[in-house]
């Protein structure tokens, strides 16, 4: 078998609420509760995002989604419609642009904990097969 993430834990000032949306934005189902104290995302049939109820500071995580093109427009909307902002880098300000420069599409935000959340179409991490 190869090795796959099954599951990654996501701090959050409010978990549910945290949990919550991203679901909404990516369009996936998702739990209240689950094992433990956690508030999972299904991201697919492999993945699971368990957000944490976190008191005080963490550190800021960066979390990549590759989506098909159907999938990114829809993405796109619902950050719209929910009046998140977003912008065409990581790091920069917020410029309401998608970012075209590696072959796809790239979107980034940060709700609602100042995670760096990313959609893309086409991966940069990786080198295509030849």
């Amino acid at each position: 078998m190869s090795i796959q993430l099954d599951h990654t834990i996501i701090p959050a000032h409010d978990s549910k609420a945290a949990a919550k949306l991203l679901a909404f934005i990516l369009d996936v189902p998702w739990a209240e509760s689950g094992t433990g104290p956690f508030c999972p995302v299904y991201i697919n049939d492999g993945l699971t995002f368990d957000f944490d109820q976190t008191e005080g500071p963490f550190p800021i995580q960066h979390y990549c989604f590759r989506v098909g093109e159907a999938e990114f427009d829809a993405i796109v909307e619902r950050l719209k419609a929910h009046g998140i902002a977003y912008r065409s880098t990581p790091h920069g300000p917020v410029d309401m642009r998608i970012n075209t420069e590696h072959g796809g599409r790239i979107v980034y935000w940060n709700e609602p904990d100042e995670h760096v959340w990313e959609a893309l179409t086409v991966s940069y991490a990786r080198q295509p097969s030849h």
